[in-house]
């Protein structure tokens, strides 16, 4: 294990990879849950979608450890998930009406464009011509972006008019306060584990507070099971029928190109801003990539890895899998390589036999550590010359958009677009990447084509 891993080059443990595998895993666990009862709004089975929401995260993320050898988790991707019911399928009566036979066929699509683009080298291409300042305002956004999303999921912060704090009358955000404050304690005392102790320690305090419900345990799981080959396939149906009907192919084409754009700029997003913060990802990683052919560094590795994962699940039965912004948590709980994404892949499979257990961990337990991470990442913002309206403007752009549209392509896409308008402004074309260019069209194109479809005239 120590030699495969290379745990003493990485500085890293056993034990502390382990850690940082739990972390990790109670941190985005929710989505075992969740993305079920989303895909249920489009007419999909609850139980076949749990199942092949876990057995796509379990399989994505030991693809990740094992080839990798990088600590990044993979799961059904949130927002994704909500682009593929609401807009693509449209289950509350509204959308571009496909099935979701169809749309899984669609998701099945853009992960053969996600592995045509990493073995091409487009993707790693794009990872290279982010300009280092704007690598910084990604990595410090998405910290934001991870705290806002604890902030919001136990309604501390709250909306109405406008956002505003909440009241304070709910035992969610009651706990979330409780877990921050311990596990605010236990890192500044240097605890080893802070995070995942905080995580246990809110879940036990919320027994009491009637915020981890205990009373509805049943470990019967033969259901899923039965309805699993309800969705296992169904993409290949999906195909057929999509491709029959020549007027659905330009909606279709837009579909693709949203389902692609937005899982491409998440993964390069939560690589660039947790791998240069934690050194996972080094400039001589970066520099190596330029030149080298195949799949020799980890950034090339952990692309593929990605790319394979999008479509695996879609023949599994689930929206796109994507890499995981909440792996910060384990990454940040000192996990290092893909021993971590190792023991989250297996925690995953678990889950099948322990689910109703692993269930009882509230939101509001592993708020906190979203938000402490979201704190240790904001480091990121040191290293921006804010005095320099050329680095200032863009990198502004991309945190505040990333955070409050709660999307990290879109803080990307803001991020490029304004750095061209910068650039051009300054008389410095030349500095501009030919393929930042080309992504900022892309940008532009899929905000004009979904104008164009809120308008009506798509």
């Amino acid at each position: 294990m120590e030699k495969f891993f290379g745990l003493s080059e990485n500085k890293t443990t056993i034990s502390r990879e382990v850690i940082a595998g739990f972390t990790t895993f109670f941190a985005m666990v929710y989505i075992v849950f969740v993305n079920p009862s989303t895909l249920a709004d489009a007419g999909m089975p609850w139980g076949a979608v749990f199942l092949a929401t876990i057995f796509a995260a379990a399989i994505g993320t030991l693809v990740m450890g094992l080839f990798a050898n990088v600590p990044y988790a993979q799961a059904p991707g949130m927002g994704l998930n909500a682009f593929f019911t609401y807009t693509v399928v449209g289950g509350v009566g509204y959308g571009l009406g496909f099935t979701w036979q169809e749309a899984l066929a669609l998701v099945f699509i853009c992960g053969l464009i996600n592995i045509l683009i990493t073995v091409t080298r487009v993707r790693k291409q794009i990872i290279i011509a982010i300009p280092k300042s704007l690598q910084n305002a990604i990595s410090g956004g998405i910290g934001l972006f991870i705290a806002y999303i604890g902030l919001v999921n136990v309604n501390v912060i709250q909306f109405g008019v406008v956002p505003s704090l909440s009241d304070f009358a709910s035992a969610p955000a009651i706990l979330a306060m409780i877990g921050l404050v311990f596990m605010l304690v236990l890192i500044l005392a240097k605890v080893k584990g802070a995070i995942l102790i905080g995580i246990i320690a809110a879940t036990i305090i919320g027994i009491p507070m009637g915020v981890t419900d205990i009373s509805n345990i049943n470990f019967d799981i033969t259901g899923p099971f039965a309805e699993l080959p309800e969705t296992f396939g169904a993409a290949f149906g999906g195909l057929g029928s999509l491709f029959s009907d020549v007027s659905k192919l330009p909606i279709a084409l837009l579909a693709i190109f949203a389902f692609s754009l937005t899982d491409t700029f998440d993964t390069i997003g939560t690589f660039v801003g947790t791998g240069r913060k934690s050194g996972i990802f080094t400039d001589e990683d970066m520099a190596a990539m330029e030149t080298s052919t195949g799949f020799k560094t980890k950034m090339e590795k952990a692309l593929f890895a990605d790319a394979i994962a999008t479509s695996i699940g879609a023949v599994l039965g689930t929206s796109n899998t994507t890499t995981y912004v909440e792996s910060a948590a384990g990454i940040e709980a000192g996990g290092r390589t893909g021993l971590t994404s190792v023991v989250v892949g297996v925690l995953f499979l678990l889950t099948i036999l322990v689910s109703p257990i692993v269930g009882l961990v509230p939101a509001a337990a592993t708020a906190p550590a979203l938000i402490v991470v979201g704190i240790m990442m904001a480091s990121s913002f040191s290293d921006i010359n804010w005095h320099d309206l050329e680095e200032a403007i863009p990198s502004f752009f991309t945190v505040v958009i990333m955070t409050l549209a709660y999307n990290i392509s879109y803080g990307i896409a803001f991020g490029f677009i304004t750095f061209i308008i910068v650039k051009l402004t300054k008389g410095k074309a030349n500095e501009i990447h030919p393929i930042i260019w080309g992504a900022a069209s892309l940008f532009l194109a899929y905000f004009i084509l979904m104008g164009f479809y809120g308008a009506g005239i798509l």
